[in-house]
């Protein structure tokens, strides 16, 4: 990709350089890169499978083929696509000390991270709403949130995701970088990139704080407003039992909600106002952000959901069996 601000004084357009970018990120594993790359596979391995676990008992299962678990599996591709997006320069920075990026590569993969990043969102938002019709109106719950409902919700969020990340990437060919622009993370994230712009950046930095705000904060806000109303009507349930059973039926979907909105919030203020946070906050609390969701989400709801919990115990056995019945006969 030619940029048309690399071309130096006196040279002719042929001898344009390559926009590139430098990865930064893991300051403190410099020392221990060969074991913090095994860590870090080890982890990508665990996020594919606990994900596509999740996904294949969804479908093999059906009774499963209801709305709140249509929105765990689209929970589970999304965290997929953002743990998919993110890990490869991680890897390759840690494995091959390939630090450096070319724009379009970079520029690919932040519409990704954001477009993955904002379909969670989105989809964490819908969950709120199913606990909400489940605990506030449980008498038209299934009236209302039914599987063609959920189908056009996923396809809303996909729209509206293409729709607000598309122009971010766009915007950014627009402008002027240094040939030595060293990035803050092992991945590219919108606002880490114009910080090191040369040239105006009031144009993207407002688009991109309205996109944030459009998606990841009226989600928010959503999903606030949702748990006020589902604790008011808990609150005026007749009996401690009866309140306890409802607030257990949101505890998966509470700590889907802190797993994936404290570390983006924190992330989104380093980025914008924490010009003298040192690195190794950034980093950590991006990784936290980007890793800490695919992790954690299927093993949450894997333990909360007593038929997905039976279905992966129900394999685990039939496994061991198989694995005895082989032993004996050998």
């Amino acid at each position: 990709m030619e940029h048309p601000c690399f071309i130096p004084p006196g040279t002719n357009s042929s001898q344009t350089s390559t926009l590139t970018f430098f990865l930064g990120g893991f300051p403190a594993w410099e020392s221990s890169r060969m074991w913090s790359a095994v860590l870090l596979c080890s982890v990508y391995l665990l996020v594919l499978l606990g994900n596509w676990t999740v996904l294949a008992i969804i479908k093999a299962e059906q009774s499963l083929h209801a709305p709140m678990y249509l929105l765990l599996a689209m929970l589970a591709v999304s965290d997929l696509g953002l743990s998919t997006s993110v890990f490869p320069t991680m890897l390759r920075m840690l494995w091959l000390e390939g630090r450096e990026i070319s724009s379009s590569t970079c520029f690919s993969q932040m519409f990704f991270i954001h477009s993955f990043t904002d379909i969670e969102s989105a989809t964490i938002l819908a969950m709120a709403f199913d606990r909400y019709m489940a605990i506030c109106h449980p008498l038209r719950y299934s009236s209302i949130l039914t599987n063609s409902v959920i189908t056009k919700i996923c396809v809303a969020i996909v729209t509206r995701t293409i729709l607000f990340q598309f122009p971010l990437p766009i915007l950014l060919t627009q402008l002027c970088f240094s040939r030595a622009s060293k990035l803050s993370h092992p991945y590219c994230l919108h606002p880490d990139i114009i910080k090191h712009a040369d040239s105006d950046t009031k144009i993207n930095s407002a688009c991109g704080l309205f996109v944030l705000l459009s998606t990841l904060g009226l989600d928010l806000l959503f999903v606030l407003l949702s748990y006020l109303l589902i604790l008011k009507t808990i609150l005026n349930l007749p009996t401690w039992r009866e309140r306890l059973k409802a607030l257990n039926n949101c505890i998966s979907h509470v700590c889907a909600v802190l797993l994936f909105f404290i570390p983006m919030i924190c992330l989104s203020m380093l980025h914008r106002f924490g010009k003298h946070v040192s690195p190794q906050v950034y980093t950590f609390t991006a990784n936290l952000h980007f890793l800490a969701p695919p992790i954690l989400n299927p093993i949450v709801y894997s333990m909360k959901t007593k038929v997905i919990r039976r279905r992966i115990l129900r394999m685990l056995c039939q496994r061991g069996v198989h694995k005895s019945r082989a032993a004996i006969f050998q």
